[in-house]
């Protein structure tokens, strides 16, 4: 005797068929009913372009890595985000400030390299907390589609929200995209 977990199972219908049930055309009526039901009912559809879909307030998407209100990189290359990603997608390579550089850089050292391989990534989020500095966010923004290898690998300058000096718009709706991630979490 087995014992079933659910309720799901049918046992099976083994004996011959009649000339009716070798016509199908019950189960061709059936199947109709079923598609003229689902021809009127509203389409889940989504036109991309012109529509985008609601969010989970969860949702992960593009990094992005912060800057200061005076346009300096929060990013001190502490290794912290790299170290806590199980995927190994972060890479760094941390360099000191030169004279002169007080302006560009918060801290004495500075990541004159920072590269996040997307097609690597699991968008756990273990960056954004493991970072001390605030420095690096999961923004509310899909990740653009690519057609080679190397353009999933984002560069330092391709995650660095706008400078708030030169481009104030821009920076404004970066740090938009920025309070939507920290509200999230």
């Amino acid at each position: 005797m087995s014992v079933q977990l659910t309720n799901r199972s049918k046992p099976v219908d083994r004996r011959p068929m009649n000339w009716v049930e070798r016509m199908y055309l019950v189960n061709i009526f059936k199947g109709m009913a079923i598609t003229l039901k689902h021809f009127f009912k509203k389409k889940p559809t989504v036109q991309y372009p012109e529509e985008t879909r609601p969010f989970s307030k969860v949702f992960r998407g593009l990094h992005i890595l912060n800057r200061d209100e005076e346009g300096r990189e929060r990013c001190t290359a502490c290794g912290l985000c790299a170290v806590a990603c199980p995927a190994e997608a972060i890479t760094m390579e941390a360099a000191e400030r030169q004279e002169g550089e007080e302006n560009l850089y918060r801290e004495e050292k500075y990541a004159a390299k920072y590269e996040i391989n997307m097609l690597r990534c699991i968008f756990c989020g273990y960056c954004e907390e493991a970072c001390p500095k605030d420095a690096i966010y999961l923004s509310q923004t899909f990740t653009p589609s690519n057609y080679t290898r190397k353009g999933f690998i984002y560069k330092k300058e391709d995650l660095l929200i706008p400078n708030p000096l030169t481009d104030p718009e821009g920076f404004k709706k970066a740090q938009g995209e920025i309070q939507q991630a920290k509200e999230t979490i």
